[in-house]
């Protein structure tokens, strides 16, 4: 297979206007991955499954990742006027960099026999900013798996052709896959908690109380 670099370049070639961030990686595999702006995800798509010597046929895993805010540190180097002339100053300053959710594309040819090829796309941000194209109409194997990522951390994948849960339910809040979730107190559900979940039934029911015959309530398990 060529490199992540090699086929950055032929997609240039023909995609005008493609933004493309090769992302290295930090892991013993060691394979970069390729970064490709939601404007031109289709038409790069569309190259990577007909172009000749690369023939990307095949999607076989489609998986999202949740970036939080994260808080930075830079060195701002400014010039203060002073008497005399000027005098150079560096002072570092914090700044938050807005966090966003990225869903990640690994890719086959079975035509050639090579593989994969790891594709990203993000989202604006976490909030409002979650819209990105569905990549069902060129690998249909991303059907299930994008409303997977849709379900479990909150992408909306435009022209998806069923976009729906597929593992909770219709009316479910939030997304659970997100790192800020906070799954709700509620284990009314649970006849017998246990372990983890007894302690936190625990703090979930009020107080026991005794009835008149000595009786209690209010106690999970009881």
């Amino acid at each position: 297979m060529e490199s992540t670099e090699t086929i950055r370049l032929r997609i240039l070639e023909a995609v005008p206007g493609a933004l493309l961030e090769v992302v290295p990686n930090g892991a013993p595999v060691g394979q970069p991955s390729l970064l490709v702006d939601p404007e031109h995800a289709l038409a790069v798509a569309r190259f990577l499954r007909d172009a000749p010597g690369l023939q990307f046929d095949y999607c076989s895993n489609v998986t999202g990742v949740d970036w939080l805010d994260r808080e930075e540190e830079e060195i701002v180097r400014d010039r203060v006027a002073e008497t005399g002339g000027e005098k150079k100053i560096e002072e570092p300053r914090k700044r938050v960099r807005p966090g966003y959710l990225e869903v990640v594309y690994h890719l086959y040819s079975m035509a050639l026999r090579h593989g994969p090829l790891v594709l990203r796309l993000r989202t604006g941000n976490r909030t409002d900013r979650v819209r990105l194209p569905s990549l069902t109409p060129i690998w249909r194997s991303c059907e299930f798996q994008e409303r997977e990522v849709y379900d479990l951390f909150g992408v909306v994948f435009e022209g998806h052709p069923d976009l729906r849960r597929i593992l909770m339910w219709e009316g479910f809040q939030d997304y659970p896959m997100r790192k800020d979730y906070v799954e709700p107190d509620d284990y009314e559900y649970e006849p017998t908690p246990h372990d983890d979940v007894w302690e936190k039934a625990r703090r979930h029911y009020p107080a026991p109380t005794v009835g008149s015959g000595g009786e209690t309530s209010g106690n999970p398990g009881s």
